[in-house]
């Protein structure tokens, strides 16, 4: 088996670590900031790097140790920084791609993507390095989704869109063809999205529009 540690002990955890079953990947640890239990019962919970740092050390078997970040939501930023931490002590990053998904035999996936189950990644799309497409997600043909991209549950995006680095979209929002959704953007729950979404924008509603929030902001 290959070892693989998790980085996030929340429920995204739970979801991964089912994700392994039918592979040869072993969950050995989870590392999480907060001091908590471990989310998989009998695994080994680390408090934060200098946890990690301590256990690496003790570590006898000196075999390639991966990772994948358990870090869902709208934090791409967290998600890339814990990224670059633990590839600076050595794991190498993990693509997971569940049993249940579909990956197109042309589609390309970066380094530590998370395809779930049920998920969609059609045909000619390439996504980037730390992309969750997470449960019953679908990613239509020729689609370009960068680093740091989360697609949350249900979500669809339908061809030819092209998601920036770090952007959230929520769970059973739609995107329609050939849009742009902008650097840390967040399409919100439920929206329809039918036009492009600038950097750092918040939308919501059918068809989605700048949140009052933001509004407020502005």
């Amino acid at each position: 088996m290959i070892p693989i540690v998790f980085w996030g002990a929340t429920g995204h955890a739970k979801v991964l670590h089912e994700a392994l079953h039918g592979t040869d990947l072993e969950l050995v640890a989870v590392v999480d900031n907060r001091i908590v239990p471990s989310p998989i019962e009998g695994t080994t919970i680390l408090h934060g790097e200098a946890g990690l740092v301590e256990w690496l050390s003790g570590r006898q078997d000196r075999s390639p140790l991966f990772f994948s970040v358990a870090v869902g939501g709208a934090r791409g930023a967290d998600r890339m920084a814990l990224f670059g931490i633990l590839r600076s002590h050595g794991l190498q990053p993990r693509t997971i791609v569940h049993r249940t998904s579909f990956v197109a035999s042309n589609a390309s996936l970066g380094e530590g993507c998370q395809i779930l189950a049920h998920a969609s990644v059609c045909v000619d799309a390439r996504l980037g390095d730390a992309v969750i497409v997470n449960t019953a997600a679908s990613i239509d043909h020729d689609c370009k989704i960068a680093d740091g991209v989360h697609i949350a549950p249900g979500a669809r995006l339908a061809g030819e869109v092209v998601v920036r680095t770090r952007a959230f979209v929520g769970t059973g929002a739609i995107v329609l063809p050939r849009l742009t959704i902008g650097t840390n953007a967040i399409v919100g729950a439920g929206a329809v999205v039918t036009s492009d979404v600038a950097d750092d924008a918040t939308v919501v509603g059918n068809p989605a529009r700048p949140s009052i929030s933001q509004k407020t902001k502005q």
